[in-house]
């Protein structure tokens, strides 16, 4: 049916890679390219011999000329952006200059600034419509199925949702003191931002974990988890009719917080430059360097992830509920693809998302996030392609549990908003 240029070798792509020579029929054609080619290479040696052609390249995602030279020789129906997301902008400039769809899982990122909006992106909506071509947007699982699941509820359950939470429960266990489960540059530098939530028209700040809660997710049981900013907030606030408040929740054990405060406190988490030995380091991206690979995780793990949206609003009148949500397990994916679920549950999304695009169910040109699109196709997907999905219609609400927080009369105020 098409050829997908699939750009990024890491743990997602592999994810992504896996499942579209799984689905040999879409995807008849796959090129994996990365700045590391040997990676490509190996990966294609692992999967060669199935109905998908595979072929690798070497390209630096930071240089647009490449992309487009990558591009014209590839001749793909769809870039699929799976490299990291301060690349973002590069690959959509070489698609528009190639009229070639694009989609990635995340927004984009200045690289010097942890900045996590949609406005970069958004600014190629006319050129993209004008080109004939389509972005999706954000075609992972926070951002992306969460979006594809609040679109699905409205569509189905409620005349207007008027509040959102997106809980997001890593209950696995790699054994390693502190590790994180994706790259962890982003996941640091999302962890340690300040948190924000929208309510009533306007956002509303907090201090990185300041907002608290105690959740028993189904298959994994009681969790903390802590109020976070979570890109898929900016998008759903603007294209969910109604909302009146949307907040994210993510799960994180105390010997992660622990040893995240202590690597805080000595600044190894700061993208601000240093001279190290009469050169210019990033204090950050040399952590990242020492810390385990989210890639070497996989055989590790052990435990579920159990990751969706809780929805209150009104059908015909009447206040309704609406909980819908997946779990994963680490150990079934590793099996599957030699990935941990957090992987997974990203890879298996962008190979979907790209299937949206490529079997002609989403098209329409310009730059969209996923929750604009058609959902029950997305949803019918998921239980066909590894990330089955439950409701509950009688969910306990996230309101309903005790409030913890900081000592600070700014918290209190703000847990008496939230």
């Amino acid at each position: 049916m098409g050829k997908a240029l699939i750009i990024g070798c890491g743990g997602v792509a592999a994810v992504s890679i896996h499942k579209c020579v799984q689905n040999s029929e879409v995807f008849e054609e796959i090129c994996i390219a990365s700045r590391t080619k040997s990676k490509c290479d190996e990966l294609k040696a692992k999967l060669d011999g199935g109905k998908t052609k595979i072929t690798t390249a070497q390209v630096d995602a930071n240089n647009v000329d490449e992309l487009i030279a990558l591009i014209n020789e590839v001749k793909p129906d769809i870039v699929m952006n799976l490299a990291l997301p301060y690349q973002d902008l590069t690959i959509m400039d070489a698609c528009l200059a190639t009229k070639t769809h694009y989609m990635d899982t995340a927004n984009y990122e200045p690289e010097d600034t942890a900045k996590f909006e949609y406005k970069w992106q958004w600014e190629y909506r006319e050129r993209f419509e004008k080109a004939g071509i389509t972005a999706l947007l954000g075609s992972g699982f926070d951002p992306g199925v969460t979006g594809v699941f609040s679109a699905y509820a409205l569509k189905h359950y409620f005349d207007e949702i008027e509040y959102i939470d997106i809980l997001d429960c890593n209950g696995g266990d790699h054994g390693y003191p502190f590790a994180t489960n994706f790259n962890p540059e982003i996941n640091i530098r999302e962890v340690s931002a300040n948190g924000r939530y929208w309510e009533n028209g306007e956002w509303i700040e907090t201090k990185p974990m300041e907002i608290k809660r105690v959740y028993n997710f189904d298959e994994v049981g009681e969790k903390d988890m802590y109020l976070l900013y979570h890109e898929e907030l900016e998008s759903l606030a603007q294209n969910m009719p109604g909302l009146k408040r949307i907040r994210f929740f993510m799960t994180f054990g105390q010997s992660y917080l622990t040893h995240l405060k202590c690597l805080e406190n000595v600044g190894m988490t700061s993208i601000e430059p240093i001279e190290y030995e009469g050169k210019q380091i990033i204090p950050l991206q040399f952590l990242k360097a020492v810390l385990p690979d989210p890639a070497s995780l996989g055989p590790r793990t052990v435990g579920k992830t159990n990751i969706g949206c809780i929805f209150k609003g009104k059908k015909d009148g009447v206040d309704k509920t609406y909980y819908v949500y997946n779990v994963c397990d680490h150990q079934e994916c590793y099996k599957e693809v030699g990935s941990q679920a957090i992987s997974y549950t990203t890879g298996v999304p962008a190979m979907i998302g790209a299937m949206m695009i490529l079997t002609g169910k989403w098209n329409k040109p310009g730059v969209y996030n996923i929750e604009e699109f058609d959902p029950d196709p997305f949803m019918e997907a998921l239980n066909v392609w590894g990330l089955p999905w439950k409701e509950d219609f009688n969910p306990v609400l996230v309101d309903a549990l005790p409030e913890e927080s900081g000592d600070s009369k700014k918290s209190k105020e703000v847990e008496l908003v939230g």
